[in-house]
């Protein structure tokens, strides 16, 4: 499925105007929506490309600038140790309650475009599976994917790190994917095995998947990119997206 040229839009959040890029097929029609949220720095290449794919699959897909208050619109965060330091340390420094309300936004937003059928599922990389973990908490958020969610099994996202991601866990309505590697030192074994007992004990509706690759096997950049893994799990998530959401009606004109 092709697509449109990626559209900008600046969303309303308590904290400020969150830049938001949206990819959407260009075959005329409604469908569903993603909300997708990125590594730590930011809306990237890699970002990109995998909200290209994600969308050239039937999807109206927003992807937001998780640190939109402490960097200019457009900012991108490079793949070396200063990026990753700035990214790390905003990662601690804005409030939990600002990025869920930066993922209220994008979902109401998507809701009313009038390319989306309403039917929402979120996916995340990083620190954004972690956000993507709790926009599932979101009344109508019917599926979520999660890549190597970090600080879930610490608590530490956000100003105090002290998230209380796992408490919340009970919240979720949303069937979760939950995709780890063994060889990611953000999440070692006894933290996948915290989460996995939480969800669990919490009656969770969730698939889980440990396999042998690094953090990041995800991110096509770089030397712990592992590109049949990713087309494998990039599948396993769209398929429950599809399952999940429906595949739209190309009946209505788009906008």
């Amino acid at each position: 499925m092709t697509l449109r040229e990626p559209e900008s839009v600046d969303l309303s959040t308590p904290t400020g105007p969150m830049r938001t890029c949206i990819y959407r097929p260009l075959a005329p029609g409604r469908y569903p929506g993603l909300l997708l949220s990125s590594e730590i720095f930011q809306i990237t290449a890699p970002i990109r490309r995998t909200a290209t794919l994600l969308a050239g699959h039937g999807f109206v897909v927003a992807v937001p600038e998780i640190y939109h208050e402490y960097e200019p619109a457009g900012t991108v965060l490079a793949y070396d140790t200063a990026g990753a330091d700035r990214g790390n340390a905003l990662k601690t420094t804005k409030p939990i309650s600002a990025y869920d309300d930066d993922a209220r936004a994008v979902i109401d937003f998507l809701k009313t475009h009038p390319t989306c059928t309403g039917a929402l599922g979120v996916i995340g990389i990083c620190i954004g599976g972690h956000l993507a973990f709790r926009a599932a908490m979101n009344p109508g958020v019917l599926a979520a994917a999660c890549f190597y969610a970090t600080d879930i099994h610490k608590g530490s996202l956000g100003a105090g790190m002290n998230d209380n991601t796992l408490a919340r866990i009970p919240e979720l309505k949303a069937e979760l994917l939950m995709i780890w590697g063994r060889q990611d030192p953000h999440v070692p074994a006894e933290g996948r095995a915290k989460v996995y007992a939480a969800l669990a004990t919490a009656g969770a509706n969730f698939t889980w998947h440990e396999f042998n690759a690094a953090h990041a096997f995800l991110r096509d950049e770089g030397l712990r990119h592992d590109p049949e893994l990713a087309l494998h799990c990039y599948r396993q998530a769209i398929d429950l997206f599809r399952r999940k959401l429906g595949e739209g009606d190309q009946t209505t004109v788009a906008a």
